[in-house]
């Protein structure tokens, strides 16, 4: 098992992925005491509204319900309007971060969904996107973090401007998941490769990312593995990864894989515990609080430091079914196991710096000496 100095070693990842009995305790003994090192007693959270901008997307993602084919009743692009409104509610309810989730690429699906892109005078669903947030911040002052899938360098840096940060799910590094009847196949936005690449970018171009894997899609437990020290390479290339996410998969009516199995609690925590000692002090360790709601005290007993997005406002709207956690209710928990609740900005504070101005000027304004939300910025 790691020090407190240091991190794991691939083969001991992929021992303790499968770890039981004694070596599972010590696993989360020494998470814990990781996370501990790293942030203290303060566990964070973000106060985010959603914009869900396009639900339109050129994937086929087997567990997805967020995508829709162009002609269903459901499919939706938010016009300005729409994104201000969003925006404003948010403000009022004292949110920082806008958080823009849309599908990936979906002009290259749809041709009526081009042809109104050029209407507006965009080229493509980034270029509308990057409008989106520079409307949004011009008029509201929050800060947008944007999810628009997979990348090029050049779609970063038009983002960058206008994101306090950005972020994309690796999800896996399994080329298996993109073969027939995988939960990845025919999404050529989900080749591992193509998500890397994104990932390399991000970090040369300086951009505070997110990002994670999504587990119980059909990938051996090795293979979480594989996934996570992908993105530590990149990390300690680059620096940029400010946060990790390990996601579980939930099943959903309606989808290729409404039957196939989900994780069990044992199985996300151990996982998470694993990339606490993968990013050692280095990275942010989270699971999404409304996917997993009723076991808060072994979530946080795993060594993650941060519960992610929470909305007062607004839908999971890639998740609809899973409500976010009231903030007073999570608060209550994380406060019971001995935690301090934080509010962070979409940047974490050691990133703030990356911040492009004239954005970064307003998060003086907001923030104290440890870089998190002052207190009396903060809306209950």
């Amino acid at each position: 098992m790691a020090t407190l100095n240091q991190t794991i070693g691939l083969s001991e990842a992929r021992r303790l992925i499968r770890a039981t009995g004694d070596e599972l305790e010590e696993l989360f003994d020494a998470a814990r005491l990781t996370r501990n090192r790293r942030t203290g007693s303060t566990i964070t959270y973000s106060r985010k509204v959603f914009a869900p901008l396009t639900n339109l997307c050129r994937d086929r993602c087997a567990y997805c319900t967020f995508a829709r084919e162009a002609d269903d009743p459901a499919a939706h692009t938010m016009t300005p309007a729409e994104v201000l409104a969003v925006a404003e509610a948010g403000r009022r309810a004292g949110c920082k971060e806008i958080l823009f989730s849309l599908g990936d690429k979906p002009e290259l699906r749809y041709p009526a969904h081009k042809s109104w892109l050029a209407a507006q005078g965009f080229g493509s669903t980034v270029e509308y996107l990057a409008a989106m947030c520079q409307l949004v911040f011009e008029e509201t002052r929050l800060m947008p973090h944007s999810n628009p899938g997979a990348l090029t360098r050049a779609e970063l840096e038009l983002l960058q401007p206008m994101n306090a940060s950005m972020g994309m799910m690796l999800e896996s590094t399994s080329d298996r998941l993109l073969a027939p009847g995988q939960a990845h196949y025919q999404c050529p936005d989900k080749v591992p490769a193509v998500r890397l690449r994104t990932l390399r970018d991000a970090g040369e171009a300086k951009v505070p990312f997110t990002t994670g894997i999504l587990i119980g899609i059909g990938e051996t437990p090795e293979e979480r593995v594989d996934a996570l020290f992908a993105i530590r390479e990149l990390h300690d290339r680059y620096g940029h990864i400010q946060e990790v996410i390990i996601q579980n998969f939930r099943a959903k009516p309606d989808t290729f894989f409404a039957q196939h199995a989900e994780p069990g609690l044992l199985d996300l925590t151990r996982t998470a515990a694993v990339a606490r000692l993968i990013f050692g002090l280095e990275v942010s360790i989270q699971i999404p609080p409304n996917l997993t709601p009723d076991s808060f005290s072994a979530l946080l007993a795993a060594g993650i430091d941060d519960w992610g997005g929470i909305s007062p406002v607004t839908l999971d709207f890639i998740n609809p079914e899973r409500a976010w956690p009231k903030l007073a209710l999570l608060r209550e928990a994380t406060e019971t196991a001995g935690f301090e609740l934080r509010e962070r900005l979409a940047a974490y504070p050691r990133y703030i710096n990356w911040i492009p101005s004239p954005m970064r000027d307003k998060v003086s304004g907001l923030t104290d000496s440890k870089g998190l939300v002052r207190g009396d910025q903060e809306v209950w």
